[in-house]
């Protein structure tokens, strides 16, 4: 059985595959948005493209090795740019963690006397 780790390079390896996954994990989540706390698709759309730009950049970082620590350096890069940032790999991880965010914080907005 494959780990999730390995599975989520699998699919990165194929852009179509990545970009259905992607796609699918967005409107499940966005779905279970407007299903489990009555959200209209507008404001659940909207609500899921901040929270997925804010874990992008919580994800960036992850794995990234620059050229400096490598010795892979090219003539004139930065010695901090990295060597293989893995942007599809990580466009997915981002999926699956700003889901969960998502409808964590949908959840908790009541308490938050925001909904």
């Amino acid at each position: 059985m494959r780990s999730p780790v390995d599975t989520v390079k699998l699919l990165a390896t194929s852009l179509p595959a990545a970009v259905t996954v992607i796609v699918a994990l967005i409107a499940l989540s966005v779905a279970l948005g407007m299903v489990l706390f009555g959200t209209g698709i507008a404001g659940a759309l909207a609500f899921y493209f901040v929270v997925w730009w804010i874990m992008l950049f919580a994800v960036l970082p992850f794995g990234v090795r620059s050229q400096h620590e490598t010795t892979e350096m090219i003539p004139g890069t930065e010695p901090g740019a990295p060597v293989a940032p893995a942007l599809v790999e990580k466009a997915i991880w981002t999926t699956l963690v700003a889901g969960v965010v998502f409808l964590i914080a949908l959840a908790l907005l009541p308490f938050a006397g925001l909904a």
